[in-house]
């Protein structure tokens, strides 16, 4: 975990962090983060799924050439202790340079699920990423809102991410054919 004496510090949302937003900041802005790329490979075993069936959220994979854009956010310390619940399931903290689209840059924090961590789920194709997501639930609903919540996201942020998307249409073809 990046502790901070600061009295505030920058906080990257790459998720949920972007559109589900249940913490007071200070400021919020586009950025893009460098070396790491977006894939729903974490397991969700308390938002988006139960510890029998887990749902899939994403988390930051290191891939020297990527840039991943998100929302970073200013906040205050004492944020943390609510992030930090919402963000416990195999996530950590991790310092992290934040590039905003004026040409400035900044440290900051970002959550990273890292492979190897107990909800970690891997790699897979699209279809059967889409599949699972289709399927799962969890406390905070069904897996296929906060696919499509975060596709719709990254639209208004401009950001093309062919993973996310390809999961959604994936995600859409299924939906259609069962209907």
């Amino acid at each position: 975990m990046t502790e901070t004496t600061a009295t505030s510090i920058w906080l990257f949302g790459y998720g949920s962090l972007i559109y589900k937003v249940d913490f007071p900041f200070l400021e919020r802005r586009r950025a893009r983060i460098h070396g790491w790329v977006r894939r729903f490979w974490q397991g969700s075993h308390d938002h988006r799924g139960t510890p029998e069936a887990p749902g899939r959220v994403v988390t930051l994979i290191a891939d020297p050439d990527a840039v991943c854009t998100g929302m970073a956010y200013r906040v205050t310390p004492d944020v943390f202790a609510h992030l930090d619940h919402r963000e416990k399931n195999g996530y950590t903290r991790e310092a992290s340079e934040f590039f905003f689209d004026d040409g400035s840059h900044t440290q900051g924090v970002v959550y990273v699920a890292n492979p190897g961590n107990e909800a970690y789920l891997g790699p897979a194709g699209d279809d059967e990423i889409a599949r699972h997501i289709a399927r799962a639930r969890g406390p905070s609903g069904e897996n296929r809102d906060y696919l499509l919540a975060l596709a719709a996201a990254l639209r208004e942020l401009g950001s093309d991410d062919a993973h996310v998307f390809g999961i959604e249409r994936e995600l859409h073809g299924m939906l259609q054919a069962a209907t």
